[in-house]
């Protein structure tokens, strides 16, 4: 399966501490059977844990599948040779004609292992970073599920000494069905944040809330999450961007556009699914994905510009289209400008009809802050 693949990767060093890599693997070859995509991709994941990444273990995945349904049996039964972190597993197609794509997150010098309630913790220092995969029941509607995977994760933080809101940095709601269904997750979460002390009035927490599938029709409502024991207040920041975007509250949904976490030696930041959007909450550019695009990006960089980032700095770039006749254009100005960070562009339709992209983002900066523990 040489050639089959690529892999494209983003590589952070730190003297003495954590060196962290992002990475997308994709198949070349949409004409592979699945089983022969899925082979090439684990393959190239194993040559990057040979070379480029040798002595890394992987903290996070998240594969994207065509098909769960029918993809997700082969996908775990290879999957268990790998086991070992975070496992996510979403039907977003991806756009490039392939039936599978990975992102991985790895880190050297860390200790991994499964915690009893579900999460898996990965640990360096004074550090306990707490990652969740592809939560999901079967409750009778979004509404339910969202309270259910949001209540069963309270408990699952509070077996660890951990609160949603002091600990909680990022999570990512996967919705079948967005267009009838978000609505949903929009009340669950609303009203299970309010039990929390996560208002308008203190913070909410970076997301992303995008249509994705899960194998089982049943579940309307997968979770991934990322949550971080030992980080102390003063190290957790959350972006506005009020010059370009409004508060989210203000068209009743509960989530940061953005969150920084800074360490001695880094800055980690946090992107939310950001689209189309002025700070009066509108569309912007209705129908017109070329200015979508234009505008979402200019969101992002204002964002990071906040975090004192740049696209320069960002790790990977997740990109969801709501409609596959609109990939060409969107891949060719991709290419332009961002020919060398690991990009995967998925089918997924955004939560408000009107926009036709969404994107989100990790950025990693150097940081020298001898107030915090490095990573």
């Amino acid at each position: 399966m040489q050639n089959k693949t690529k892999i494209e990767t983003f590589r952070f060093d730190a003297v003495g501490g954590v060196t962290e890599f992002h990475a997308m693997i994709r198949v070349t070859d949409p004409t592979l059977t699945y089983q022969e995509q899925v082979n090439a991709l684990l393959g190239a994941y194993d040559n990057l844990l040979q070379s480029e990444a040798k002595g890394a273990v992987a903290v996070f995945k998240r594969y994207f599948l065509s098909d769960a349904a029918n993809q997700v049996d082969y996908l775990m039964a290879q999957e268990m040779e790998h086991a070992g972190c975070a496992l996510s597993v979403v039907e977003q197609p991806p756009l490039d004609g392939t039936k599978i794509a990975m992102w991985v997150y790895l880190m050297t010098g860390v200790q991994t292992r499964a915690l009893p309630g579900g999460l898996y913790e990965v640990k360096h220092g004074e550090y306990r970073h707490l990652w969740g995969g592809t939560a999901m029941n079967r409750a009778a509607t979004s509404e339910y599920q969202t309270r259910l995977l949001l209540n069963d994760y309270i408990l699952q933080l509070s077996e660890q000494g951990c609160r949603l809101a002091d600990h909680c940095i990022r999570t990512w709601f996967f919705v079948q069905n967005v267009d009838v269904n978000y609505a949903g997750v929009v009340k669950g979460r609303n009203d299970v944040f309010v039990t929390q002390n996560l208002t308008d009035k203190t913070h909410f927490i970076a997301s992303t809330g995008i249509a994705g599938r899960h194998a089982d029709p049943k579940v309307m409502v997968t979770m991934d999450t990322y949550a971080i024991d030992g980080v102390k207040p003063e190290q957790v920041h959350h972006l506005y961007a009020p010059t370009h975007l409004n508060r989210t509250s203000e068209y009743g949904v509960s989530f940061e556009r953005g969150t920084y976490v800074d360490y001695g030696d880094r800055r980690h930041v946090f992107i939310s699914g950001t689209a189309s959007i002025n700070n009066k909450g509108e569309v912007v550019h209705a129908g017109d994905i070329r200015q979508q695009t234009r505008r979402m990006w200019e969101n992002v960089e204002t964002l990071l510009a906040e975090a004192d980032c740049t696209f320069d700095d960002a790790a990977h770039l997740i990109v969801y289209l709501r409609d596959i006749a609109d990939y060409a254009v969107v891949r060719q100005m991709y290419e332009e400008r961002f020919p060398t960070h690991p990009t995967v562009f998925l089918l997924a339709p955004v939560c408000r009809p009107g926009w036709l992209i969404e994107m989100e983002c990790m950025a990693v900066k150097r940081m020298e802050n001898a107030a915090y523990p490095a990573l």
